[in-house]
């Protein structure tokens, strides 16, 4: 492997950081104080900062939660990856992992219809979400997504690769 091509590729997508592994509570953390503090050297406004950095958050929450709420498999849960890049005059913040077939239309199709709401549609759907029980089987109150739609400057994009007849990769992006 040749990782000065591999660093030029990056340099070229606008990729400042880049993980790829097994997403544990102190991976997370330990790349969320990297990038506050990449960012902050960059000198971007607080505001920014943040929204990256609350999107950074969520994305690797949810690629962790996931991976552990549908017990996928040690192999397959290292495969997963997290990229912050300039995007533009802001960032995009990219996440990557397996999912399960049978769970990518539905992944797919909520994205869509967060992508549909208008700020006040996904404020009032953020409150309803807020006041409700978590599910017994969920890792968290449902508010990922919402909070990473209310933090982008555009639509979400995710995608689905279909690798097998068990797996897809699930490859979902937002830009600040």
């Amino acid at each position: 492997m040749d990782l000065y091509d591999l660093r030029k590729d990056f340099a070229e997508s606008g990729i400042m950081m880049c993980f790829n592994g097994p997403f544990s509570h102190s991976i997370i953390e330990e790349i969320g104080i990297a990038l506050r503090n990449h960012l902050a050297a960059e000198e971007i406004a607080k505001a920014a900062v943040l929204d990256v950095f609350a999107v950074y958050i969520e994305l690797a929450q949810n690629v962790r939660n996931y991976l552990a709420l549908r017990e996928i498999t040690q192999s397959e849960a290292n495969s997963s990856i997290i990229t912050i890049a300039h995007w533009g005059d802001g960032y995009t913040v990219a996440s990557g992992n397996f999912i399960l077939n049978s769970d990518a239309d539905t992944l797919c199709t909520r994205i869509e219809e967060i992508n549909n709401l208008t700020p006040e549609e996904r404020k009032r759907q953020y409150r309803e979400q807020m006041r409700r029980e978590p599910a017994p089987s969920a890792l968290g109150a449902g508010l990922g997504f919402l909070e990473i739609a209310k933090r982008s400057s555009a639509k979400m994009v995710c995608s689905v690769r279909k690798i097998d007849d068990i797996y897809g990769f699930f490859s979902l992006a937002a830009f600040i």
